[in-house]
């Protein structure tokens, strides 16, 4: 398979200027195959997000360039998808209207982009809820919904910022099956940020594990785990195995984060 994303030396310093500046990331380089799913995982502070947030152009004055097929990326781009955390429904908008809001943005015809919206509610399975407001959803449906919103302009690169980061463990386990039925029929390249390593190994092809601030890749795992794959693969040995590694390679960051975070504080 080719390579959709190219990460080339990305490095993001905050405050530069100032008497504290911050390096969120320090040379990261990453090669994203078209329709690989791949979770990165790090302590807090790793710069998970500002990575992301220079993937989909919303963080212009890095170091080092990001391509997609080729093609620097220089702001927000179309291509680009992203799904955050915190809910994003529009409250005064019902299911349909939220999903059909970017090709609303678009200009594409009513009937056209309902359709379309109907399309990718029925994909995230929340077909019947068309007509019903965020008020009188669950949290997973609010984010299946935010889901379904991104993926109805089509994009090319679906970044998930942690997006059941706030779920129980339980409705985390059974979107995450979801997210792959997704994955599957569309072919899609996905990238998730999350803290969960049992969520990493159940959804990916690979997992980047990164360092503690600066960010920088610490070591990749491919996942060698049969698909289709769903959470039942969580009760075998071999997923065991991965979590196992992944734990052992985060753990010494984590150690890190903590203890940084606690002179910090001694410092106040």
């Amino acid at each position: 398979m080719s390579d959709i994303l190219q990460i080339k030396g990305v490095s993001k310093t905050y405050n530069e200027d100032s008497d504290d500046p911050v390096k969120a990331l320090n040379a990261v380089d990453l090669n994203i195959s078209e329709g690989e799913f791949v979770s990165i995982i790090g302590p807090s502070g790793c710069g998970k997000s500002t990575l992301f947030n220079v993937i989909g152009g919303l963080i212009a004055d890095h170091e080092g360039e990001v391509l997609i097929e080729g093609r620097p990326v220089d702001g927000a781009h179309k291509d680009v998808g992203v799904v955050f955390q915190e809910e994003s429904t529009f409250p005064w908008r019902s299911t349909l209207d939220n999903v059909v809001f970017p090709l609303e943005i678009e200009g594409i015809e009513k009937g056209k982009r309902e359709e379309l919206a109907k399309k990718f509610i029925k994909l995230v399975g929340l077909d019947g809820f068309e007509n019903h407001y965020p008020a009188q959803l669950s949290g997973g449906m609010k984010q299946r919904t935010a889901v379904a919103r991104t993926l109805a302009y089509e994009p090319r690169i679906m970044l998930l910022d942690e997006p059941f980061g706030a779920l129980d463990e339980q409705t985390r386990m059974l979107l995450g099956d979801k997210m792959l039925e997704i994955w599957s029929a569309l072919n899609q390249t996905m990238l998730l940020i999350t803290h969960n390593i049992t969520e990493a190994v159940q959804l990916s092809d690979r997992v980047v594990v990164m360092s503690y601030r600066p960010g920088t890749i610490k070591d990749i795992i491919e996942v060698d785990l049969p698909r289709p794959r769903s959470s039942e693969v969580i009760s075998t040995p071999e997923f065991g195995t991965y979590v196992g590694k992944l734990w052992t390679l985060l753990r010494e960051e984590a150690s890190r984060g903590m203890v940084d975070e606690e002179a910090a504080i001694a410092a106040t």
